[in-house]
C-alpha cells in the first residue's frame, strides 16, 4: 500500500537498520510508534507536517515490519530502543529533533527528551503520561497490583505465549485487539478475565470495524506482522525491570515544550489518571495537554484531524 508523498528506506543507526517512512522537507519530526503498530499507524500524519514545511520521518520500531529484528529480548529494551531514535537524528543528517511517540513510543519520546536533552528541542506523547523512574522494580509492582487477576502486560511476559496466541491468526487477534482498544468498546463491559486466561479467546469478534480502520489498513498490517512475526514487538513488555536497573540515576524532570493528548475512552488514561494529574510536576514545559472526548488509545488513527491540529498548534508555537 502507498500513500502519496511518502517514501521508504532503510537506515543505519545504534548497530541495526530502521526501515523509516518519510515526507517532506524541514526541521526534523520523528513519529514513535506503539504495539502492535507500525510506521503506518502515522498515516494520516505525513501529509499536513510535510505540507507545513517539516521532515516527518517514522521508522519501523525495531523488531517490527522492514526493520532489524534483534534475537535477544534483553536487545528490546528502552535504552537500546531509545539509541536508535537518538541516532536516527545525525543519520538523517539534523543535530536536533521534535519526538512524537504513541503507546510504547510515548515512553521511548519521554526517555530520549529526559536523557538526550542537546538532542531533543521539543517533545509529544500520545496515550502514556510521564512518570519519573519507580522507586521499586516494575514488574514486582505490577505482579502485586494485578495479584489474581488477568493483566495484558503480565500475560505477555512470559515468551513463546502471546506470540503463539497473536500467530494463530494474526488478522483475528489484530481485529478484536484495535477494535477493544478503540474509543468505540465499553471496557467496563467485558466479561472479567481470570489470572490464567488467554487475550482473545472471550473476546468477541467484531463483525463491523468503526469508521476510523478499514479493511484496507487490516491488510497492510497483517502482511506487515505475518513477515516479522510478533516476537520483537512482544518482547518490549520483556524488560521493564532491566530497563529500570539500566536507568537508575535518571533525572526526574523534562524541561522541553512539551504536549500530550489522548483520548477520554482510552483504557491506558483509565489507568493512569494519577500520572495524569501529576504530570505537570515533572514535565515543567508541558504547553498542551488535552484528552480528545471519544477517542480510544489509538489516538493519531481514531482522531487524526484533532491530532493534526494539537501537532501543528504545538510546532506553530515552538517554530513561530
Amino acid at each position: 500500500m502507498s500513500w502519496p508523498g511518502v517514501t521508504q528506506r532503510r537506515i543505519a543507526t545504534n548497530g541495526i537498520e530502521l526501515n523509516i517512512a518519510e515526507a517532506g522537507e524541514g526541521p526534523l519530526v520523528l513519529l514513535v510508534h506503539g504495539f502492535p503498530e507500525s510506521w503506518y499507524s502515522w498515516r494520516h500524519q505525513f501529509k499536513p507536517l510535510a505540507d507545513a514545511g517539516y521532515h516527518v520521518v517514522a521508522p519501523d520500531m525495531r523488531g517490527y515490519g522492514k526493520s532489524d529484528k534483534p534475537e535477544a529480548i534483553e536487545a528490546y529494551n528502552q535504552v537500546e530502543v531509545v539509541n536508535d531514535i537518538v541516532g536516527l537524528i545525525p543519520a538523517l543528517g539534523y543535530e536536533t529533533a521534535v519526538v512524537i511517540g504513541h503507546d510504547w513510543g510515548a515512553p521511548t519520546a519521554w526517555a530520549t527528551a529526559l536523557h538526550h536533552p542537546d538532542k531533543v528541542r521539543a517533545v509529544g506523547a500520545m496515550s502514556v503520561p510521564f512518570l519519573p523512574r519507580s522507586p521499586v522494580p516494575p514488574m514486582a509492582m505490577l505482579r502485586e497490583m494485578y495479584k489474581g487477576q488477568f493483566f495484558y502486560q503480565l500475560y505477555f511476559f512470559e515468551p513463546g505465549v502471546a506470540e503463539a496466541e497473536f500467530e494463530a491468526d494474526i488478522r483475528t487477534a489484530l481485529r478484536k485487539f484495535l477494535v477493544m482498544a478503540g474509543g468505540e468498546t465499553d471496557l467496563t463491559t467485558l466479561a472479567p478475565k481470570a489470572e490464567d486466561d488467554d487475550m482473545f479467546s472471550s473476546l468477541p469478534y467484531p463483525e463491523k470495524l468503526p469508521d476510523w480502520v478499514s479493511e484496507e489498513d487490516l491488510d497492510f498490517y497483517e502482511a506487515e506482522f505475518k513477515r516479522s512475526g510478533m516476537r520483537g514487538p512482544l518482547n518490549y513488555y520483556r524488560n521493564h525491570d532491566l530497563t529500570w536497573k539500566m536507568t537508575e540515576g535518571a533525572p526526574s524532570t523534562i524541561s522541553q515544550p512539551a504536549f500530550f493528548v489522548a483520548g477520554t475512552n482510552d483504557g491506558v488514561i483509565m489507568m493512569a489518571e494519577e500520572a495524569l494529574k501529576i504530570m505537570p510536576m515533572f514535565v515543567t514545559d508541558l504547553r498542551i495537554n488535552k484528552l480528545i472526548p471519544g477517542a480510544g488509545h489509538w489516538t493519531q488513527q481514531e482522531a487524526p484531524e484533532a491530532v493534526n491540529e494539537t501537532i501543528l498548534e504545538f510546532l506553530q508555537e515552538l517554530d513561530g
